[in-house]
């Protein structure tokens, strides 16, 4: 993919993760329902969504990272593409005191959002980087676990993302992502149209290229866990017409970054 095409998506996504902001919905395409109905969906329970600041769950995600993260107190977590900031708060609750939780987002307004409700509600322990999850304005080696919930697909330089995921993991350090991939090649005009792109689905991956990708990061003991009952959400996310769910599904990956 050209240099130009990069940035064009990137700009696409920033400007739709804007309004889903602006909206608390990421368009008409994507989002049907209250945000917490959604996240019920994905595998928040009652107790979590109540548990963070209001206004940072939008209910964009796929899926619930918290649930296969298994994180300890007092570890380092990096949430990639963290929006508002759900699924950060929830990791800090994880964590405890002697933890620490950082958010990065492409997109100012998100980044912008999440920081005033840390403020506003003394999470002292979690912060928020405005950069590209392909460029993680983060140190080597600091992370325990790297979390993300339905943003790696609407990356057009997936392998750069998880060189930079395995760079910024301790040796031992862990993936726990929920995310879209594909279970089938799609249409190439399904595949060419940038509102589904922008909507999580045209950008996912087949599940055989993401372990290629995986392994060639670095990763060990790779698990990639297709979850069914997604269909009843992602089959909102397109017009009835366009059968996505003939194409994707939502996953929980994990991985190790191994000891040498």
């Amino acid at each position: 993919m050209r240099h130009v095409e990069k940035d064009t998506i990137r700009i696409a996504v920033r400007e739709r993760y804007t309004q889903a902001l602006e909206n608390s919905c990421c368009g008409p395409t994507c989002c049907s329902g209250p945000e917490a109905d959604r996240s019920l969906e994905m595998g928040y329970s009652p107790d979590e969504m109540q548990a963070v600041p209001e206004g940072a769950n939008l209910g964009l995600g796929c899926g619930n990272p918290q649930a296969i993260a298994s994180l300890r107190p007092g570890e380092i977590v990096i949430d990639l593409g963290s929006g508002a900031g759900f699924d950060c708060f929830l990791a800090a609750a994880q964590v405890g005191p002697d933890g620490h939780v950082i958010g990065v987002d492409m997109t100012p307004a998100m980044v912008t959002k999440a920081r005033t409700n840390a403020q506003q509600h003394g999470y002292t322990t979690v912060e928020f980087r405005l950069g590209e999850i392909e460029n993680l304005p983060v140190a080597d080696s600091i992370a325990d676990v790297l979390l993300s919930n339905c943003v790696i697909n609407l990356s057009p330089d997936k392998p750069r993302v998880f060189a930079e995921a395995f760079r910024v993991l301790k040796t031992g350090g862990r993936l726990a992502l929920s995310d879209i991939v594909a279970r089938a090649e799609m249409p190439a005009h399904l595949k060419a149209d940038m509102a589904l792109y922008t909507g999580c689905i045209a950008g996912a991956s087949l599940i055989a290229d993401l372990q290629t990708m995986l392994e060639a990061a670095g990763f060990s003991n790779i698990e990639i866990t297709p979850q069914k009952e997604s269909a009843a959400f992602i089959r909102t996310w397109a017009p009835a017409e366009q059968a996505i769910t003939d194409y994707i599904v939502s996953a929980a990956i994990t991985a190790i970054k191994p000891h040498r």
